[in-house]
């Protein structure tokens, strides 16, 4: 995982159903932690681009739902500031599942654009993404 060069708000607090991006066969899942994140006691810890959650599936193929699966969010609604100064957000929240912590993905094609902080961290994800933005 490399540190990321946007100043990323982070805009999907824990317990948000997220849209999935790709064909692991989620297709929502729900945030339940934050990997990596330091909160003050009583604080809801969020996420935004490139950080790796936990989540549950909530639907999808039967075989995977009410699974505990890491993901990675891709796309945010909530604009971000980059290092250039310039601003951009997405038209949802997407998330793609991973294999395991390492950012392997599960699924073979994503759908949409993947943000370019998402794919400056995970190279895993960064090889399969057809759209970055």
């Amino acid at each position: 995982m490399q540190p990321l060069k946007a100043r990323v708000t982070r805009a999907l607090p824990v317990y948000s159903k997220v849209e999935t991006c790709d064909n692991s066969g989620a297709k929502t899942i729900k945030i339940f932690t934050v990997i990596g994140s330091k909160m003050v006691k009583g604080r809801i810890s969020s996420c935004g681009v490139g950080d790796l959650i936990m989540a549950s599936v909530q639907s999808g193929r039967p075989d995977m739902r009410k699974q505990v699966v890491f993901a990675v969010i891709v796309r945010q609604k909530k604009e971000y500031r980059r290092a250039d100064g310039t601003r951009i957000k997405f038209e949802d929240n997407a998330a793609v599942v991973l294999k395991d912590d390492k950012g392997n993905p599960k699924g073979t094609i994503f759908k949409g654009a993947i943000a370019k902080e998402a794919c400056e961290r995970w190279p895993g994800i960064a090889k399969i993404a057809s759209i970055v933005v």
